[in-house]
């Protein structure tokens, strides 16, 4: 059928587009393989230049503060491509140094840091290890060897001798002046004498108060002497003590430099490793007392005693805290779960009568330490919702350094002691990934971000559609099937997988950056293909591999059009109807969406109030949708309020629609019912109308386009094609087109229509068959056209209004 405007000769069939123009097939002659077996790995990543050029730049400037966020949706490659571009160029740069933590000798609550050339400080640890075990035999032999007891009785000899030589010459000039030096229970104790025989008590009293006197004088002045020798003897022990120590630490010195000393020699380029096993020494020798043999200490409780514990080398041990012996090139680490202990290290505990103890060999690495000298790849949003994770990445940005520190003191009432590394020095590249919000969001509201940040690489879920692009398409499906060891595909197969990325693109002349949905076809086309027993993946396979996934996921969609087949929702696809009109919406669901048919409806009066959106007014529709509805009113003024006041009372409403609406593609749809309302002219029920207006007529485009198209057809598939059916879309929607192979015969059966316009005059003379009509030199429209009938019905408004008005006055 055919619709003519008689008075300007405008035809439908300007509009109508024909089957080519309703979707882009892609050629398989274009590809020259038979298989994508015989196709090579594919080298780089598809359409993503300029993601590209910002990663090269990232990774090559070393400034500080060049670190990377990689910004996209997922699914379109970020994350294989950064750890592609990563593992690739990490392979050609050195390996960083190891780092291990030793124990501090002068703080027992600090650890000393020590870096070494990679491989170092594995080989370092094992050699520790080694002199440790030595050490735990060797130093309690030096108190049982033969030259200690030798050197130990030689000094206990010495001093005992001089001890006996003091109270030797105390007893003979106690004897020479008749006193006697004895031993007693109490101590050394002087007795007098007389004619050689000690003087006993009562004798003493007998004797006269002269002798007594010179007896007690002669006492006082040997027990005064007594008193100094045996301070002397005090002294002598105090120096056999000090002899001995220090006997005993020559000879442990002497053993622990021998042990030591093929170590030192070893490691004698590194000073702080010689500066460890110095403050080692001295802390052994330090230690003396822990070393001699263990004595039995006696306890009351019969059969049962207690010996001191052996004394503990952990001390002496090196943590080996990061171990690059194994490493090729500079390291690259994703941490997947960037906790703050995961990312920053921890330090570790045991429990031990009941408290929990640590040491510096329960410092573990963190994920920033093992990727010191390279590059941590951490998801933005895990970041952002891990507790301190964020913030102490941007401190270990800023101080260049990372620092272990437990968190949880800060929330303590009390302070306590524990462990205090030494930071680890950073040298770090770091990537973000998240998606674009999150980039925004950040650069936006935190100052420090784009500070720390500075190098963006954005990631498209677009890709041209060009000749190039198809070939590198038809490489990642060979690369696909050769990773996952998947059925070939054919070029068929091929050239349909392109052209479902066409169509998830929403546009022909773009190809979806999605590979994530991509992938998904791709296992699920080889998979049909296995349950067929065919060698190659074809068109056909592709074809039940995306009409599956649309069948797991449709049923809100067959329960809506069963609905609509059983009249429940109220749509009419024949006949012409005054002030109502098939509007096309779009159903949102997550992971599926799809298009059905709603009907809109327009109610005009005499009255001042406008145009008024039942949805706005029961707060069911948005923002968005507002707008469009707002935007009819400057259409009204612009069009047909020149010469008279709009005094236009109207009222438009989705019908059954029970759920929030959005989006101004209705807005031409609303338009169309309100000029239906007002001229009185029905509209044609067999069209469904999408596309957004401005406030000059212009129709503009809309997005869901294929899916509104597809979900009237459906609706008027059910009911029978009659060849009126079609949907009126925007121009500027027509490279969006990409409709299913069903659609695309029944227009070229001339059973189904498409029309694309560019102004709301097309659109409703092809919705009423009546032309919109001209303005004439004396501004008006052209007789018997909608645009004049809607003026006619407006100036008739107004004028019965302002009679309306005058007859109050009166009254």
């Amino acid at each position: 059928m055919t619709l003519t405007d008689k008075k300007d000769g405008t035809s439908d069939a300007n509009f109508r587009l024909p089957a080519e123009q309703l979707a882009w097939r892609c050629d398989p002659a274009v590809f020259d393989f038979t298989t994508t077996a015989e196709l090579p790995s594919l080298d780089g990543t598809i359409g993503q230049d300029r993601a590209l050029a910002a990663i090269d730049f990232g990774l090559g400037i070393r400034n500080g503060g060049f670190n990377l966020f990689i910004l996209g949706e997922p699914g379109t490659g970020r994350s294989s491509t950064i750890k592609k571009i990563l593992n690739s160029r990490a392979t050609a740069e050195p390996v960083p140094d190891d780092w291990c933590y030793v124990y501090d000798f002068s703080d027992d609550h600090q650890s000393l840091q020590i870096r070494l050339p990679a491989g170092t400080a594995k080989t370092l640890g094992k050699d520790v290890d080694q002199l440790v075990e030595r050490l735990a035999m060797e130093l309690p032999k030096v108190f049982e060897g033969k030259e200690y007891e030798q050197r130990k009785n030689q000094l206990g000899s010495e001093y005992q001798e001089k001890s006996r030589r003091l109270y030797e010459g105390l007893e003979q000039e106690a004897e020479q002046k008749d006193y006697l030096l004895q031993r007693s229970v109490n101590g050394l104790v002087l007795t007098p004498l007389r004619d050689g025989e000690p003087v006993l008590q009562q004798e003493f009293e007998g004797l006269g108060e002269d002798e007594r006197n010179r007896i007690e004088a002669v006492g006082a002045e040997l027990q005064q002497r007594l008193t100094e020798v045996t301070r002397e003897a005090r002294e002598l022990d105090k120096e056999l003590r000090v002899a001995t120590l220090a006997m005993e630490r020559e000879l442990l010195l002497m053993a622990v430099s021998r042990l030591f000393k093929e170590l030192e020699e070893k490691y004698r380029d590194h000073a702080a490793v010689i500066a460890h096993f110095a403050a080692s020494k001295n802390n052994i020798i330090e230690r003396i007392d822990e070393f001699r043999q263990p004595e039995t200490v006696k306890i009351n409780l019969p059969m049962l005693e207690a010996t001191r514990q052996e004394p503990s080398f952990e001390r002496y041990r090196i943590n080996l805290f990061v171990d690059n012996s194994e490493q090729q090139g500079a390291p690259v680490v994703y941490e997947a779960n960037p906790t703050y202990f995961n990312v920053f290290g921890r330090i570790e505990h045991f429990l031990q009568m009941g408290n929990a103890v640590t040491n510096f060999r329960m410092i573990k690495a963190g994920a920033l330490h093992r990727a010191n000298g390279g590059y941590l790849i951490l998801d933005c949003r895990e970041v952002l919702l891990t507790p301190f994770t964020y913030e102490a990445l941007k401190r270990a940005i800023r101080n260049r350094e990372v620092k272990i520190e437990d968190m949880a003191e800060q929330y303590r009432l009390m302070a306590t002691v524990s462990l205090k590394p030494q930071p680890i020095p950073l040298d770090c590249k770091i990537i973000l990934i998240g998606r674009p919000v999150l980039y925004y969001l950040l650069h936006q509201l935190d100052v420090d971000f784009r500070k720390y940040f500075k190098v963006k690489a954005d990631f498209d879920h677009l890709m041209d559609n060009t000749t190039g692009n198809v070939q590198q398409y038809a490489l990642f499906v060979a690369a696909k099937c050769q990773q996952e060891k998947l059925t070939p595909f054919g070029p068929e197969g091929v050239a349909r997988v392109i052209e479902h990325s066409a169509r998830l693109s929403g546009d022909k002349e773009q190809l979806s950056s999605r590979f994530i949905d991509i992938t998904d076809l791709i296992r699920e086309a080889a998979y049909y293909a296995g349950q067929a027993a065919e060698p190659v993946v074809g068109r056909q396979h592709v074809e039940q591999a995306i009409n599956a996934v649309n069948y797991r996921s449709n049923k809100v969609e067959e329960r809506i059009q069963r609905q609509i087949d059983d009249e429940v929702l109220m749509v009419v696809t024949s006949g012409a109807v005054v002030g109502q009109i098939n509007g096309l919406t779009v159903y949102l669901l997550g992971d599926y969406s799809f298009g059905r048919p709603a009907r809109v409806t327009a109610r005009t009066w005499l009255g001042r109030s406008g145009v008024v959106n039942i949805e706005r007014e029961v707060k069911l529709s948005g923002p968005i949708h507002d707008k469009g509805l707002l935007i009819l009113n400057g259409f009204f003024g612009e069009r047909y309020a020149h010469d008279k006041p709009l005094t236009l009372a109207a009222s438009i409403c989705f019908e059954q629609s029970y759920g929030g609406i959005d989006g101004d593609s209705a807005s031409t749809t609303e338009l169309y019912a309100l000029l239906s309302a007002l001229s009185g002219v029905p509209i044609k029920q067999s069209i469904g109308v999408t596309g957004s207006v401005n406030q000059h007529g212009q129709v503009q485009a809309i997005g869901g386009v294929n899916e509104k198209v597809e979900g009237f057809f459906a609706v008027c598939q059910a009911r029978g094609l009659s060849g009126e059916q079609g949907v009126i879309i925007p121009r500027a929607n027509v490279r969006h087109l990409m409709l299913k192979e069903d659609v695309r015969a029944a227009v070229t059966a001339g059973d189904f229509h498409i029309w694309a316009i560019e102004t709301v005059d097309e659109g409703i003379a092809l919705l009423t068959g009546r032309p919109a009509g001209r303005r004439n030199q004396q501004g008006g429209w052209e007789e018997g056209s909608i645009n004049a009938l809607v003026d006619d019905r407006l100036r008739t408004m107004a004028e019965t209004l302002r009679d309306f008005s005058h007859r109050n006055k009166d009254t």
